[in-house]
């Protein structure tokens, strides 16, 4: 899996070949993996923040994306010049609160890569696995 975009190598090597629906059915995935690991360790109560923030380290967003896609783009490019989430509109939940941002970034990064994994275990694998009718 390629750690940056969150692909699987075999979409990676024929990502300009897939069509549009395929690549949306890539992009959802991800957005959804991403959306679920980040809801459950922060919350953001500012989008308009979390937009400067993004500006001011100009990173791209795309507004028909959620902004907790937007917050992990930030979180991944920004993270080591950033000094205080709540600037970003942006606060850790439960026991992510007060934890170092680095150590928060790497958490997410890893928790997104044994997600990613398992969704590849779940409905790749067994396809990849599976004997070919031999007639």
């Amino acid at each position: 899996m390629c750690r940056g975009c969150k692909r699987y190598a075999f979409e990676v090597i024929d990502w300009n070949g897939y069509d549009d629906e395929a690549k949306s059915a890539v992009l959802s995935r991800i957005e959804r993996l991403n959306t679920q690991i980040l809801e459950n360790k922060l919350r953001i109560f500012s989008v308009p923040n979390l937009k400067a923030g993004l500006d001011r380290f100009h990173i791209p967003y795309d507004e028909s994306l959620p902004p907790y896609c937007w917050l992990h783009n930030l979180l991944k490019k920004a993270h080591g010049r950033m000094e205080s989430l709540e600037e970003y509109g942006v606060y850790a939940l439960g026991n992510y609160a007060g934890m170092p941002l680095p150590q928060l970034c790497e958490i997410i990064e890893n928790e997104l890569l044994l997600l990613s994994e398992a969704h590849h275990a779940r409905y790749f694998a067994p396809a990849i696995a599976a004997p070919k009718n031999r007639s």
